[in-house]
């Protein structure tokens, strides 16, 4: 019997494994694995939430339409430019699908997202990652190894899992040097924590160009990962080609509701970046006096170093036993660190004393 053998490439792929969310034993645990908002759901998209709960009968808005306006009101943003998704990996998933196949390249930066080469192998293209330079994107690097064979060059922005950043300079400077058949993808999930002069989201790059989208996520500081809820905004006529490849029904009518709510919502976003403009910077000197090694970070969690991948894993170990839920890195070509979510007040404090008391011990 002939066995059904799948597309080339796809058995290439190592399945994404999401950060873990509960340890054997204990009930009540801090989950700082995904980088998901310190304060939780906004509560008026917790509200609109449960509203739309008595109408889960009726199929949603195919388009999106009111959400993709609420996103235009709060951004700025020309609205018909907007496109929604199941979460910005899915709209990163449908650009691959649309623009590379087999016989061409993917652009991106070592230590970038590991959903940039899966999708590219998924459609049977190759994957190639520029050298990075301090553990983030290195422009030089990514324009030296254009070919052209590279259909598409995506860039965290800023990177996860080492929370560096690129200067709006750069990137623009990055998007000059790219022929004008080449797609630049800016990842910019984690913008909204971002508050240095020196960086810009991507929006501006999109509106002055016609090869340049800009993703954008509500897993991060609106805090509705669960809801699976992200965006794009991308010049008129990659935005035709996304609606055309993307599913008739692919947000649900709750996340919806839930994603218009939270953007109405500006004091509980202001509350979430404020939490993280406190304690990112506190968590990370906290963790350099006990001789660890904090990356710069812009987003809202930092990768440490612990001198080797043995002593990561012991101390990874060791949160665990204290009901402290970090991320694990060696995926990325890191085995040496650990990224640690930045959380409340109670949970940073937890983990400096997690790690104290380990440093302490070994």
């Amino acid at each position: 019997m002939t066995a059904l053998v799948p597309r080339p490439g796809i058995m290439k792929i190592a399945p994404y494994v999401p950060g873990k969310d509960a340890i054997d034993g204990r009930e009540t645990v801090a989950k700082l694995s995904a980088n998901e908002g310190a304060l939780g759901p906004s509560p008026k998209a917790i509200a609109a939430y449960s509203k739309a709960a008595a109408e889960l009968h009726r199929y949603p808005d195919g388009g999106s339409t009111k959400l993709c306006e609420a996103i235009g009101r709060r951004y700025g943003l020309d609205s018909a430019r907007v496109i929604c998704g199941a979460g910005s990996d899915e709209l990163i998933n449908l650009l691959v699908r649309a623009y590379c196949g087999p016989g061409d390249e993917l652009l991106y930066s070592q230590y970038g997202f590991l959903m940039y080469p899966i999708n590219a192998l998924g459609v049977g293209a190759t994957p190639v990652a520029a050298a990075a330079r301090n553990y983030g994107a290195d422009v030089d690097s990514m324009l030296a190894a254009v070919t052209n064979k590279t259909r598409i060059v995506c860039l965290a922005n800023p990177n996860n899992p080492t929370g560096t950043y690129v200067t709006k300079d750069d990137v623009r400077r990055l998007h000059r040097a790219l022929p004008k058949d080449v797609l630049l993808v800016i990842d910019a999930a984690y913008a909204e924590y971002v508050s240095r002069n020196d960086y810009e989201s991507g929006v501006e790059l999109v509106d002055q160009s016609e090869n340049v989208v800009m993703t954008r996520t509500f897993s991060k500081i609106y805090g509705l990962g669960g809801l699976r809820l992200g965006w794009m905004y991308g010049p008129a006529g990659i935005v035709d080609v996304i609606s055309r490849l993307r599913q008739p029904f692919n947000v649900n009518l709750a996340a919806q509701a839930a994603g218009i709510a939270a953007l109405s919502d500006v004091a509980h976003t202001d509350a979430g970046r404020t939490n993280n403009d406190i304690w990112l910077p506190w968590l990370s000197a906290e963790l350099a006096k006990l001789g660890l090694a904090p990356l710069p970070s812009v987003g809202n969690f930092v990768l440490v170093g612990f001198g080797s991948p043995e002593r990561a894993a012991a101390a990874n170990a060791w949160m665990a036993k204290d009901g402290l839920i970090p991320r694990m890195v060696a995926a990325y070509g890191l085995p040496e660190h650990v990224r640690i979510t930045v959380g409340t007040e109670i949970e940073v404090k937890a983990v400096q004393a997690s790690l104290a008391r380990f440093v302490a011990a070994t």
